[in-house]
């Protein structure tokens, strides 16, 4: 299977050479290798230097955004099933200085304060049968970028890319995918994304049903229309009786059960301000939904529950295959870097779901135990472990360790020089 899947990419590389180190960089992103940079993941590969890895990344003639497609169908080939979903959700990279393109001081959920960081919009794709990334947009934020021709050009940023919000981007992924062919009649997201109407509005045109979170202040139109309200105060005046127990999905300690609550709002039967309500703490949650038909009040809550799988794909992401090692700053080389880290979680998600299918039916029910003996399905993190056994690596020599050794040094002591001039340089003007 990972033959198949560096095969399905193979065309859009134009020589052999860059093609063979993607399927180099891609086993070293698979592999036990600390940090996933292109200094170790040469040294993984048996390379004398990192330039290979450097050039792929950097100046090699490859088509980027096709391979991110290749992407897309590969997962939606292993994974699709009816009900899929499509996430929209960012991460942050924290990052030091200001060279990284889209980088400066700005909040980030990795962090869970102001960090200086870049900031990727993903778009995640969800089914019963596992979850993958299939799209990346980075961030440019607008007056410390887009604003700056001379900072924009010394990263490498396209006079293309100009500034657009998250939501935007957001969007552009999800019709891109749809274009595709890809068959997702839901969509879902945090309040970055649910805040907007825009993309609400451009999701009820393409007919494509959404569960968007939105915060607790939003105000909604209930009485076909008549009343506006807050979204929290429409939760005070329901009954006990609205309430209803459903779960969530399933999580890491067994089924995830909360209280949930719908009610129509504007003047759309297929409109609706669904609630949910923490069984222990009481705490409240609050989402838009629309659908172009008719759905069960379980349907909605399946969908807001499927949420929360992004960050377990940004987990597995950032954990397995190093979608943060990356120690580049141009904008090129943080899409390409990107993208083949989607790929590797693509394909141990693809191997994950094709394990699941030829192991023996296991029980659905929640409540009912497996025997001692059933072990669980195949994870990610298990089937990288077993792929690094498998796939193996070259030969480690001593003499390579040593020669990797100095090499590293070397360019530790060049970095440290410059640093030293320059805080000299500095200090002497000041």
């Amino acid at each position: 299977m990972f033959e198949q899947a560096v095969a399905r990419i193979a065309g859009r590389f134009s020589r052999v050479e860059p093609r063979a180190t993607a399927r180099a960089y891609l086993l070293g992103l698979l592999s036990r290798a600390e940090r996933k940079n292109c200094w170790q993941l040469a040294e993984q590969a048996g390379h004398a230097r990192p330039g290979p890895m450097q050039r792929l990344l950097r100046c090699a003639r490859w088509d980027t955004d096709a391979v991110r497609d290749d992407i897309r169908a590969y997962a939606v080939e292993h994974l699709g099933a009816q009900g899929s979903v499509l996430i929209v959700d960012e991460t942050g990279f924290v990052k030091k200085g200001r060279a990284s393109a889209g980088v400066q001081r700005q909040y980030t959920g990795t962090a869970g304060r102001i960090e200086n960081s870049q900031v990727g919009v993903f778009l995640a794709y969800a089914t019963s049968r596992g979850r993958a990334l299939i799209d990346r947009r980075l961030y440019l934020p607008e007056q410390s970028w887009c604003s700056d021709p001379e900072r924009r050009r010394a990263a490498g940023i396209p006079e293309t890319a100009q500034f657009q919000t998250k939501p935007r981007l957001a969007w552009e992924m999800i019709a891109a995918t749809l274009d595709a062919g890809v068959k997702a009649p839901w969509v879902t997201g945090d309040e970055a994304y649910g805040q907007d109407p825009q993309l609400r509005a451009a999701l009820e045109a393409r007919g494509t049903g959404y569960v968007l979170a939105v915060a607790c202040s939003t105000r909604v139109r209930i009485n076909s229309g008549r009343t506006t309200i807050r979204a929290d105060t429409v939760a005070e005046r329901l009954p006990a009786t609205a309430w209803q127990r459903h779960s969530a999905g399933a999580g890491a300690k067994g089924p995830r059960y909360y209280d949930w609550a719908w009610i129509h709002i504007g003047t759309g039967e297929h409109r609706h301000l669904l609630i949910r309500r923490n069984r222990t703490t009481g705490e409240l949650a609050f989402y838009l939904c629309w659908s172009p038909a008719t759905v069960p009040l379980a349907e909605l809550v399946r969908v807001a529950g499927v949420r929360w799988s992004v960050e377990e794909c940004f987990q597995a992401a950032k954990g397995q295959v190093g979608l943060d090692h990356y120690q580049v700053r141009n904008w090129t080389s943080w899409h390409r870097h990107i993208t083949l880290a989607m790929l590797a979680l693509a394909f141990l998600t693809a191997l994950a779901a094709d394990a699941a299918d030829a192991a023996p039916k296991r029980s659905t029910d929640p409540h009912r135990p497996a025997r001692n003996s059933e072990p669980i399905s195949l994870t990610v993190p298990e089937i990288r472990h077993l792929c690094t056994l498998v796939l193996g690596s070259p030969t480690v020599t001593a003499a390579r360790l040593l020669h990797w050794s100095i090499w590293r040094r070397r360019h530790q002591a060049t970095a440290r020089r410059s640093h030293y001039r320059r805080r000299s340089i500095h200090e002497l003007a000041g």
